[in-house]
């Protein structure tokens, strides 16, 4: 597995602007107490996989800032060879994923993009609780969807998330 400073330095090499790098340190740094809690309550977390899955989660802002971040992401990360645990945290990141039909109308490809693994889902909600670089509360994130026209069904999953891997 690659190193903590490997993973910044590739960050940078594929392009990420500092902003973009900062947000990741910060989601990630949210992401390994929600994965220590996890485990001091008895789940079986790969804390090196949560760290690194948050450092990477947003590789794909180096190629575009929409919605499809998540797919360039992956395109990014099969390119350097990353471990496919982290290609599903990248793919899967968004909000509390993205089901099929929300991908239809969203463009992306017909899939799910729902998280799945533990690992995957504390960098989901980790991101959930980053405005840039600024940790925010649940609410203040369900807001910012609400006002954003997100979905009611989008918003609940958001929720369940923070109800099932806990708010740190």
């Amino acid at each position: 597995m690659i190193t903590t400073s490997d993973a910044l330095k590739l960050l940078k090499e594929a392009g990420c602007a500092a902003n973009v790098i900062r947000h990741c340190q910060v989601v990630s740094q949210i992401a390994v107490e929600i994965a220590v809690a996890q485990r001091d309550s008895g789940k079986d977390v790969d804390l090196e996989i949560v760290e690194l899955g948050a450092l990477f989660h947003d590789i794909g802002r180096s190629r575009t800032h929409g919605i499809r971040h998540a797919i360039e992401g992956v395109s990014v990360a099969e390119e350097l060879g990353l471990d496919p645990r982290l290609v599903l945290i990248i793919r899967n990141h968004i909000g509390a994923g993205i089901s099929r039909q929300e991908a239809l109308l969203l463009g992306l490809p017909e899939d799910d993009y729902l998280p799945v693994s533990i690992e995957e889902k504390i960098v989901c909600h980790a991101d959930n609780l980053v405005m840039g670089e600024e940790r925010v509360n649940i609410s203040k994130c369900i807001q910012r969807m609400k006002d954003r026209g997100m979905s009611d069904e989008a918003i609940a999953r958001v929720r369940d998330l923070a109800d099932e891997v806990g708010i740190v």
